[in-house]
């Protein structure tokens, strides 16, 4: 059976980096939201530090539907990791279901997945040198008011929550994998 993994979690949480982990020990496609978000990014001159504009959204959002419409026509054996920021809003909740409602539709396994971290630690995330170079958000100071202003979305019922304060990368992968009964 395959399965669609959702890695869910605040910026620098290690989405992606757990995300590389348990595709290795998968073989799933890792379809992190920063290979949707990017390409809009680059149009409009981001760098990590000033705010972007609302408008990149409505972009990035067409984007992430044509790519979950590719996921749907994907062999149904291959398996697939997203990644997602969400915050504690009502119109984010949304996202869960329809993540949700991809994974029925393929009939795979749907493992959602929240990522949670101490804000010091996402706070010091924000120096590493690889958040350049992927134009993910590097400043601490607005990292802490966007979380203020937003929250995360808490996790539903049935998600399993990993601390990846204090798991490695690769060991968050594999409690991943094993709960989903996903390991090669």
């Amino acid at each position: 059976m395959s399965h669609l993994f959702f890695l869910v979690g605040p910026p620098g949480s290690g989405k992606r980096t757990v995300g590389l982990h348990l595709a290795r020990l998968t073989g799933a496609a890792l379809l992190d939201n920063h290979l949707i978000n990017d390409p809009v990014f680059a149009a409009f001159g981001a760098d990590g530090v000033k705010p972007l504009p609302p408008e990149v959204w409505s972009y990035t959002r067409r984007i992430r539907e044509v790519v979950l419409e590719a996921v749907e026509a994907a062999p149904a054996t291959q398996s697939h990791i997203f990644t997602a920021y969400l915050a504690d809003l009502p119109e984010e909740a949304g996202w869960l279901d329809t993540f949700a409602g991809v994974a029925a539709r393929r009939g795979a396994s749907f493992v959602p997945v929240w990522l949670d971290c101490d804000r010091e630690v996402l706070l010091d995330r924000m120096g590493h040198p690889e958040r350049r170079e992927r134009l993910k958000l590097r400043d601490p100071a607005a990292l802490s008011a966007f979380l203020d202003r937003k929250g995360t979305l808490p996790a539903p019922a049935g998600a399993l929550q990993v601390d990846t304060a204090r798991l490695s990368p690769a060991d968050a992968a594999l409690l991943i994998a094993a709960h989903a009964g996903a390991l090669f």
